[in-house]
């Protein structure tokens, strides 16, 4: 790899959502600095943690009908059949839910994980319990989306975690989005569930890492065997 290669995979974008925590960072460093010169050091770690933390790289999605890529970088932590959350008005039936857990180091921006078009966004205040926690789901602070793709409605719900103390929407009821397209982020921890029919093949395994909008999470289109995983 080219020098110039190398200086391009570290000059990854900056979502603008970043900009004033950046600003914010830079301006305390250097007042801390000025009082006493470790502190500015501290300060300056800080912001350099919140500029990673608000990289945006971009992403090179599968283009398949029937595939459900990740919303989110993270973890994958569960996978489970559960009754979708009532915001979401998927009815009574169990659906498969895929969780991508992120921590305070993965990339926040969320992208859609299939094409198709926003039917249903539903805020819903709460707390702030740990996201890895399964009542997560029902008791924190999270932001519910239908995608309706080729005739299926796909949930999506973005929950904040113990630090993560906002989500930030980037799309509205009614916009079309791509497979992979960038649709909202949660700032500082959090968790993203997918909800997917129960016929769906799921093509990840539990703590597999997964990127946005490139790890295939599930198939709705085929009848392939689930996957087998083993921890290396």
């Amino acid at each position: 790899m080219s020098v110039a290669d190398s200086v391009r995979r570290l000059m990854v974008p900056i979502h603008k959502e970043g900009y004033p925590f950046i600003a914010i960072g830079a301006v305390a460093s250097l007042i801390l600095g000025h009082l006493w010169t470790p502190f500015g050091w501290v300060g300056a770690l800080i912001t350099a943690w919140i500029i990673f933390f608000f990289r945006d790289p971009p992403r090179v999605t599968p283009v398949k009908e029937g595939l459900v890529v990740s919303p989110a970088d993270g973890r994958v932590s569960s996978i489970v059949t559960a009754v979708p959350p009532a915001e979401l008005a998927l009815g009574d039936e169990p659906m498969t839910r895929i969780s991508v857990f992120m921590n305070v180091f993965d990339c926040h921006v969320n992208r859609s994980p299939v094409a198709g078009r926003l039917v249903r966004m539903v805020y819903t205040p709460g707390l702030f319990l740990n996201a890895e926690l399964d009542k997560a789901s029902e008791d924190n602070e999270r932001n519910a989306l239908v995608i309706e793709s080729a005739g299926r409605e796909i949930g999506v719900v973005q929950i904040a975690g113990l630090v993560a103390r906002r989500i930030v929407p980037f799309v509205k009821v009614g916009d079309a989005l791509a497979a992979g397209e960038r649709f909202g982020l949660i700032r500082f921890g959090s968790r993203v569930d997918v909800y997917v029919p129960t016929t769906a093949t799921v093509l990840v395994g539990l703590d597999q890492t997964s990127v946005s909008g490139e790890t295939v999470l599930a198939d709705l289109a085929t009848s392939e065997p689930q996957r087998l995983f083993k921890v290396g």
